[in-house]
């Protein structure tokens, strides 16, 4: 049975740490380009650009694979952390 990568996310849990983000996005810099190509790039989808141009980041179903942190590396625009421990994805597929 083939299973699509779709269905393997769903099957993660997240326990999210209520008030403090382990990804944050300096809004003054939330139309760098880099934070653009975010909301195609991430894997989890937790990248969004509004109405207004400017990049958001829900950090909930986050798999902390660093993908942002990457791309984003040079223009000072995120601030990427691990969850505080006992927090963030729950893998139940490796």
């Amino acid at each position: 049975m083939t299973m699509k990568i779709e269905e393997k996310l769903y099957q993660n849990r997240y326990r999210v740490f209520e008030g403090e983000p382990h990804v944050c996005i300096d809004p003054t810099k939330a139309d760098v380009e880099a934070l653009k190509a975010m909301v195609n790039i991430c894997p989890a989808g937790c990248y969004v650009e509004t109405e207004d141009g400017k990049v958001e980041v829900v950090p909930d179903g986050c798999m902390e694979c660093g993908t942002c942190r990457i791309v984003c590396q040079d223009t000072g625009a995120l601030q990427w952390g691990y969850p505080r421990g006992g927090y963030g994805v729950l893998f139940k597929f490796g």
